[in-house]
């Protein structure tokens, strides 16, 4: 019997990472790196906190002069791998989260995504080559939360860019797929946890504590089992799927 085993390796392969500074960021930019690849890295600091060599920018994805800064970088760039991971979330339900939050949030999580999606795939177009794109989903991207209406809706559209993209660039050789995590244990777990502690009068911890204990695997996710499935969908092994969202929540979600 033989087969194709195709390697991890992505030696001679350049990923890009943005929000790189957080957990699930950090973890999938060191696991690129080990696997063999040149890696960037961006975020709104100056500097990557991580513990492998990158080439770093900083840029404020917010700002229509970042996002294009940005943009520019990548273009100049054409990385083969993009992970596209800038997000930020908040918290209120239909009766509470007002436009501002709402148009903090898609300006991030959905314009910029987008943005620096259409960067890469450009590029990759322009140059001639394959690659493949990895857009930052979630488990509230799949259902409605009482107390995330508008993260909730910035990641179901990620989902759906993630399809279009997808079959608009197949053509090209260029895969698109996002990964969507349930609960993952990050710093940012801090700030959510508090959130959750002032929304439905908890106790510090306590949320935290309960949503790792409800997934049916039994824990909270760490961020290396995200950054493996992203090793995956950069690399060979991946190289027939398009289109999909990975889920890496443990058994949260069901579909």
């Amino acid at each position: 019997m033989s087969f194709d085993a195709a390697p991890t390796d992505l030696s001679g392969k350049t990923c890009l990472v943005t929000g790189a500074n957080g957990g699930i960021g950090m973890a999938t930019a060191e696991h690129f790196a080990a696997c063999g690849a040149r890696v960037l890295t961006t975020d709104i600091g100056d500097s990557f906190a991580g513990e492998c060599q990158t080439d770093h920018h900083g840029f404020d994805l917010m700002s229509d002069a970042g996002l294009d800064a940005c943009c520019d970088w990548i273009a100049a760039e054409t990385p083969d791998v993009l992970f596209n991971n800038a997000a930020l979330f908040d918290m209120g339900s239909v009766l509470q989260a007002d436009l501002a939050q709402h148009d903090r949030l898609f300006a991030v999580n959905v314009r910029a995504m987008y943005a620096v999606m259409q960067a890469a795939a450009k590029a990759l177009v322009a140059a001639g080559r394959p690659g493949s794109i990895i857009n930052m989903a979630s488990q509230a991207g799949h259902r409605g939360e009482a107390l995330v209406a508008h993260y909730c809706a910035t990641k179901a559209a990620v989902i759906s860019y993630t399809q279009s993209a997808a079959l608009a660039l197949a053509e090209h050789r260029i895969r698109v797929n996002a990964i969507s995590p349930g609960v993952i244990d990050t710093p940012m777990w801090k700030t959510v946890d508090s959130l959750f502690a002032r929304f439905e009068d908890k106790e510090i911890g306590q949320k935290k504590r309960e949503v790792g204990e409800a997934v049916p695997l039994g824990y909270m996710g760490r961020p290396f089992e995200v950054a493996r499935v992203a090793v995956f969908l950069a690399g060979a092994q991946s190289q027939y799927i398009t289109a999909q969202t990975i889920s890496v929540d443990g058994g949260n979600v069901l579909r």
